[in-house]
């Protein structure tokens, strides 16, 4: 319970902290296929974002801003001080957020398929920012097809047949699945207009992304990703250029579910070789003071 919500979370493992925050429509479930190899040598966090999964979808605040401070509550209800923050989609949106506005409380950032790093998006989540569209979800979430088994056939048969597409198709389909509550259609629509609109990504990163030199930066994107492209993922390497890039080739929006093992695998390895970021107050005021632009 934080601020009077419940806030549902999965804990597991021991050591340095990563926190996990997942997308838009996801929950903390996106992860499962990689705690546990991280929770190895970690303390991992994987919390249900506020309006997603278990945790209460109250009529409240629901932008970048306010998720920051979410998490920045929910470490320190945890008694964890610092932590790598991982942020996939909407997370990754919400992650530099933390790292911009908790310099002294991030170790790390991992950007997974992010938001916040250019204004396209896929046609799909921009029609939904518009004015009726909660009238299409009620419809959509309301049909009585047997919907999660036919989730499972597709991505059966995706991974049959090689087509890695099926996946972010089944995995949107599970989204989807989330939304039959009418608390939580109501949540995910103040979270996407919140950050998008008919035109794609309102809120943007890029004017601040040369503070990500201030920390070791880690970026993981599929190239086939159709909701957001993989060129945001060569707009961080221009703009940082000690970021590491690993690009899944051939997967989706969703590369932690289409290579778990190689996901955490990399992971793994950014958490061992990289030194955890040591905040400077007058570092961080001489950085703030340089002229930069992307």
């Amino acid at each position: 319970m934080v601020h009077g919500h419940t806030r549902a979370f999965v804990t597991a493992g021991s050591g340095p902290a990563v926190l996990l925050l997942h997308g838009i429509g996801n929950s903390a479930q996106t992860w499962a296929g990689v705690v546990d190899r991280l929770a190895e040598h970690h303390l991992v966090i994987a919390p249900d974002l506020l309006g997603h999964g278990d945790s209460d979808k109250p009529r409240g605040d629901y932008s970048i801003a306010g998720y920051a401070n979410g998490m920045r509550d929910l470490l320190s209800v945890l008694d964890v001080e610092r932590a790598t923050v991982v942020g996939h989609s909407l997370g990754g949106g919400i992650a530099q957020q933390f790292a911009y506005q908790f310099p002294e409380r991030c170790e790390r950032l991992a950007l997974v398929s992010s938001g916040g790093l250019g204004p396209e998006l896929s046609i799909g989540l921009r029609l939904a920012t518009v004015p009726g569209a909660e009238v299409v979800l009620d419809v959509l979430t309301d049909l009585p097809t047997p919907w999660r088994a036919c989730l499972g056939v597709l991505r059966r048969a995706g991974a049959t047949v090689g087509w890695r597409r099926a996946e972010d198709l089944a995995e949107a389909g599970e989204a989807l699945l989330e939304l039959r509550d009418a608390e939580a259609r109501a949540a995910f629509l103040r979270t996407l207009r919140s950050v998008a609109d008919l035109r794609g990504q309102a809120v943007t990163a890029l004017d601040r992304l040369y503070l990500a030199a201030t920390l070791p930066l880690l970026v993981v994107w599929g190239t086939g990703d159709r909701i957001i492209p993989v060129e945001h993922a060569r707009t961080v390497a221009r703009a940082v250029p000690g970021a590491r890039v690993e690009l899944f080739d051939g997967a989706g929006h969703w590369p932690h579910l289409a290579e778990p093992d190689r996901f955490a695998a990399v992971l793994l390895d950014f958490l061992a070789t990289t030194a955890p970021a040591a905040h400077d107050r007058d570092t961080w005021r001489s950085v703030l003071a340089q002229p930069t632009g992307v």
